[in-house]
């Protein structure tokens, strides 16, 4: 079981930045797997879409198309028992980049942090961002 809590969430004007992060706790590794740490976000009245992923194992990273340039995923180096925690720093926000979002995770034994949100077995409340003049 790993829990997820994001926090950073808040109403900014278009062209400012944020820094979301999500701690997760639990069993957040395995003999054979690490945690994928995946952001996603869901605008009012839109489905739930994939923005970005970090694999905790090798510090990997992925990013949607949409928000290469303005987003950027990291984690903490700090090693805290077996507590995570990733960060989504966002720059340059638009109005679009308007969204619930939220941190999931799912353990993997490969190198690839899927972006299918069904398979990702965990997550959190979710936090809101909102970008408005």
């Amino acid at each position: 079981q790993v829990t997820l809590v994001e926090s950073g969430g808040g109403s900014v004007k278009p062209g400012g930045s944020l820094r979301l992060s999500c701690v997760a706790t639990g069993r957040t590794s395995d003999t054979h797997r690490s945690l994928c740490l995946g952001w996603f976000r869901q605008p009012p009245g839109k489905d739930r879409e994939w923005v970005a992923s970090i694999h905790t194992g090798g510090d990997f990273t992925w990013s949607a198309d949409s928000i290469k340039g303005r987003f950027a995923v990291s984690r903490d180096s700090t090693k805290i028992g077996s507590q995570i925690t990733a960060y989504l720093q966002m720059n340059n926000l638009k109005p679009e980049d308007t969204a619930m979002y939220y941190c999931a995770a799912r353990l993997t034994a490969g190198d690839y942090c899927t972006e299918s949100a069904m398979l990702h077995d965990f997550w959190g409340p979710g936090t809101q961002v909102t970008v408005s003049s």
